[in-house]
Formats: structure tokens, C-alpha cells, sequence
């Protein structure tokens, strides 16, 4: 029992593994033709995420913003001399932000935004489809926020951030040449044939059975805080930290399927006891540092710098309890042993004229991903991230905003993960080993763009 519920826990470990590899960094369609920067720039309703205390230094009575961006994300795997690409849809971060003053120095707003989440799929039958299949991760934030401007210069910022998410998840339990060898098996014994088998059939490509994993996390609470001070008239520096949540699944549930009758017929009676599993796990949400710096040289040109730093070292473990008693030998306490990460984000804005502006950036992020744990469910990379935007004014306090980012992934040779064979594990007589390793070579590409408005008096 113990090799058939291993597989089940391997699944369960992407449901962190996908939130790291894809922290969304597209929250801004201004901000995202900029690098993204923002920690020590005025931006008004937008400030609430990247620094709450520039929200502080806004003058305006109401401002109103609102961003959708469309993330279309290819990875490549190269598995023995042969490309692998995913298939993956559309995915969607969105922000809208709303802030008001109270006093000349004292405002408040609430935002919603979408941290973290991700789509890839690999499809069904890949070489690497025991480690991930496709994966669906969503998450979600509503932030209350006040800030205050302590001095003319100096403007602190508080938020509470109230995050949920789901997950959606697939991926193989067994190979097909695993059960191939199988089938071989039972016909050189005669069995096949008395289990209706047609001795000949082989799965070839085809994944024989899969697991779907599907949780909805409960409420998380954290908190964004900042401050920011005017150095000079042209000068602004700013820090902003955004607290680690952790995301608990309390009541996930697991359910097998199966490629066609002969897989079922097979492996149904090993298997069955996972559908009947419910499971619990736990999904850190590490936190987010910010250091910025912004210089106005002149009137119409702005250029801002921010380093990111995200505490992935916090991210140990990952614990995976099953439910039912019967199953709690069988908890898991499963290493990660992440690494923390940084980000390098440059920008610059000029106002061409009074009604439009032109922006231009960098991001330059790297991977928490651990060596011993590099799995297809986030082949993280030092990636390269140029951006562009502008914004266009039509009438007083109402600007349309557009964005377009590329990622370019450095790439990965000979990243490896290692797995339990199900089968193999369960039946020696097969000759073949219970712990296998899944090596590729990756590359990720993203093209990302940005659409955002906003309205202010």
C-alpha cells in the first residue's frame, strides 16, 4: 500500500511547486512598462501593492485603476533528443485598485490582485507525464490599506492582505512501458488471457492511469507595509515587505482515471484505495522584500531601480497528511530546501507630451528551484525580461494604459528528478528499478501583454 501512495503525495507537492516557480509579476500594466518597478514611485491607487506608503503622497480626491494581463507561457523539455513543448491556454492576472483621501495626508483604498498562479500543461502523455500532466493554480488577494504622510518628505503604509486559491492537478501514476512489461508478463503466464486480455496490446506513448488532485485552500492573512522618503526634490527611496501567508488545504480530494478497460483492468484493484483518499497540505507563501530608488532628472523623464528579494528558504518542507486513520503511517514530511531568490528590476518613463507617456524596463529574476528537486511542474530558470508601454491621456484624469513584456528563459541541461515506479516498486519480479530519475533539458519563453485604465480627480 505504502509504493501505491507515494505517487498520490508526489502530485500533492506541486500544488507548492507551482506557486513558486510562478510568483505573477504583472500587476501593473503602467508599472509592467516600467520592469515592474514601483517601490519608490508616487503611483497613486497602485501604490497599495508596490509600496503602501507612496498612496500616502497622492493628492487626488479618488483614484480608480484597473489591469488585466495575458500571460502565454511555452516550455520545452528535451528528452532524448526529442522536443516536448506544453499546450497551454491563457492565463490572466488581474488588479483593480481604489483609494480615497481622508485628510490632506491620509488616505486609505482597498486592492485585489492575483499574486500567485499558473497553467501548464505538458499534456497526457509525455515522457515525463508521472512527475505532471497539467496543473491549474489560482490565488487571490484583497488588501485594505491606510497610509499616512507623516511629514511633507516622509509617508509610511499599511495593508492587510486576505489571500484563498485553488488547485487543479493532474499527472501519471504509472509509465506505460511499466505496465507494457506487465501485460508481457501476464501473458507469458497465461493470465492475460483469463482476464479477457488481449496478450498482444502494448500502451506504447499512452499514460495507463492518472491522478486529478483538486483543493481550495482556507483564508490567509498577512500584511504589506512600507515607507518612503523624499532624499531631495528629484530623489525618492523607498522599502516595502509583504509577509509570508501560508495556504492550508484542509480537505483536497484525489481521484484516478484511467486510459481505457485494459488499464483498469489491471491496476483498478491497487489503485481504488487512492480514490477513497482525501488528503491535507499546507502552501507557504513566502515573503516579499523590496528596495527602491527613483532620480527625476528632469521634469519629464523618471527612472527607477528595485531589488526584489523572495524568501523561498522558508520554504523547508512540505507535509502531506491523509485524512483517514488508516492512513496515517503514511503521512509524509517531504524536503524542498529552496533557495531564496532576487530580482533586478530597471525602468524609465518620459512624458513625450502632456497626454502621453513612453516607458521602458528590465527584469532580470532568478530561480528558488532546488538542483535535487527540479520537476517539469516549474522548470524554474534565470530568466531575462524586457518590457515596454505607454499610457495615452484622451481627456483630464483618464489614461489608457498598454504593456508588452517578453521572457526569455537562460535554459536548463540536465535537470533530473527522481520518482518511485509504482509497479516496479510493487512487483520485482519485473526487473526493473523501484526509484527512477526523469532528465531534460529546458527552456521557457512567455509573451506577456498588458492592458490597464484608470481614472483620477
Amino acid at each position: 500500500m505504502k509504493r501505491i501512495i507515494i505517487p498520490l503525495m508526489t502530485a500533492a507537492a506541486a500544488l507548492t511547486a507551482s506557486a513558486e516557480g510562478y510568483q505573477i509579476n504583472t500587476l501593473s500594466t503602467r508599472q509592467l512598462g516600467m520592469g515592474h518597478t514601483g517601490t519608490a514611485l508616487k503611483l497613486g491607487a497602485e501604490s497599495m501593492f508596490f509600496n503602501p506608503a507612496g498612496l500616502g503622497f497622492s493628492t487626488s480626491t479618488l483614484d480608480i485603476t484597473g489591469s488585466v494581463t495575458g500571460i502565454k507561457a511555452t516550455a520545452t523539455a528535451t528528452v532524448d533528443g526529442t522536443d516536448y513543448k506544453t499546450n497551454n491556454g491563457l492565463s490572466t492576472p488581474i488588479s483593480f485598485n481604489a483609494a480615497f483621501r481622508i485628510y490632506d495626508n491620509l488616505q486609505a483604498g482597498v486592492s485585489f490582485y492575483t499574486p500567485y498562479g499558473s497553467s501548464i500543461n505538458w499534456t497526457d502523455n509525455w515522457p515525463g507525464a508521472v512527475l505532471n500532466q497539467r496543473v491549474d493554480l489560482k490565488s487571490y488577494t484583497i488588501q485594505p490599506t491606510v497610509s499616512w504622510r507623516i511629514t511633507p518628505r516622509l509617508s509610511v503604509g499599511a495593508g492587510l492582505m486576505l489571500s484563498w486559491g485553488s488547485v487543479d492537478l493532474n499527472k501519471g501514476l504509472v509509465s506505460a512501458s511499466t505496465v507494457d512489461r506487465v501485460i508481457g508478463v501476464l501473458a507469458a503466464t497465461g493470465a492475460a488471457q483469463v482476464m479477457g486480455l488481449d496478450p498482444s496490446y502494448r500502451f506504447g506513448t499512452t499514460t495507463p492511469a492518472s491522478v486529478n488532485l483538486n483543493g481550495t485552500s482556507n483564508l490567509a492573512l498577512g500584511v504589506n507595509v512600507g515607507a518612503m522618503f523624499d532624499v531631495t526634490d528629484r530623489i525618492t527611496a523607498g522599502v516595502a515587505f509583504r509577509s509570508k501567508m501560508t495556504m492550508k488545504v484542509k480537505a483536497g480530494e484525489a481521484t484516478v482515471n484511467y486510459a481505457n478497460e485494459v488499464a483498469r483492468a489491471i491496476l483498478e484493484k491497487d489503485l481504488n484505495i487512492i480514490n477513497s483518499a482525501n488528503f491535507a497540505a499546507e502552501m507557504p507563501c513566502p515573503y516579499v522584500l523590496n528596495f527602491g530608488l527613483s532620480y527625476r532628472p528632469t521634469d519629464k523623464l523618471t527612472l527607477a531601480a528595485d531589488a526584489q528579494l523572495t524568501g523561498w528558504k522558508t520554504y523547508k518542507s512540505l507535509d502531506i497528511d491523509f485524512l483517514a486513520e488508516q492512513l496515517d503511517a503514511y503521512d509524509q514530511h517531504l524536503e524542498k530546501n529552496y533557495s531564496n531568490s532576487w530580482a533586478v528590476k530597471l525602468g524609465a518613463q518620459y512624458a513625450l507630451t502632456h497626454r502621453f507617456d513612453l516607458r521602458a524596463g528590465m527584469m532580470i529574476d532568478t530561480s528558488p528551484v532546488s538542483e535535487l528537486h527540479y520537476n517539469p511542474e516549474t522548470p524554474g530558470m534565470t530568466k531575462i525580461e524586457p518590457t515596454v508601454g505607454f499610457s495615452f491621456r484622451p481627456i483630464e484624469g483618464f489614461s489608457i494604459d498598454l504593456a508588452f513584456m517578453y521572457v526569455a528563459g537562460l535554459g536548463k541541461d540536465n535537470a533530473s528528478c527522481s520518482y518511485t515506479d509504482l509497479l516496479a516498486a510493487k512487483m520485482p519480479a519485473l526487473g526493473l528499478p523501484a526509484e527512477a530519475t526523469f532528465t531534460a533539458n529546458y527552456k521557457v519563453h512567455a509573451l506577456i501583454p498588458s492592458i490597464g485604465v484608470s481614472y483620477r480627480f
